[in-house]
């Protein structure tokens, strides 16, 4: 089992474009993890191990076309080819429900991009769902509810 501590989405020019923390830390805190992390991660080259240590935890990350997914999880007992798996089935789901995901949807719809990672992932880090398709038919759910509240406020 993996308790993902958290998830960063960082650009290739450092920019963090989503970001999940499933334990808690301090602002500073915060800020010094994606300082530090950005850094570690994008001056690494593309033939290096995606896991390293970091302060009391290890890291776990993977590039994804000018993305890179960052996962913090625990040093002892966590699995890291498991959080690099839980990595690929949130890209894999945002490329079906995006159809061919890029940097810039997720700017845009950053939102459905938190609902998928919410539908992967519980809010202790630990998985959620495993199925694809289970995590786009709840998505599809949502939007469609979002879709007639929408409707209902322009109507009343």
């Amino acid at each position: 089992m993996t308790d993902i501590k958290y998830m960063l989405l960082v650009s290739r020019q450092g920019k963090s474009r989503l970001m999940k923390w499933y334990s808690v830390y301090t602002a500073k805190e915060k800020a010094k993890i994606i300082r530090e992390l950005t850094t570690a991660v994008l001056s690494r080259k593309p033939k290096m191990c995606n896991i390293l240590e970091y302060q009391d935890h290890k890291v776990v990350y993977k590039r994804y076309a000018s993305l890179y997914f960052i996962c913090g999880i625990n040093a002892d007992t966590d699995n890291e080819l498991l959080t690099l798996e839980i990595i690929h089935r949130f890209v894999e789901t945002m490329d079906a429900y995006f159809n061919n995901v890029c940097e810039l949807d997720i700017i845009f719809n950053f939102n459905k991009a938190y609902n998928i990672l919410d539908e992967v992932l519980m809010c202790d880090g630990s998985i959620t769902e495993t199925s694809k398709q289970d995590i786009l038919r709840h998505i599809a759910t949502m939007d469609t509810l979002e879709t007639s509240d929408n409707l209902n406020k322009v109507l009343s």
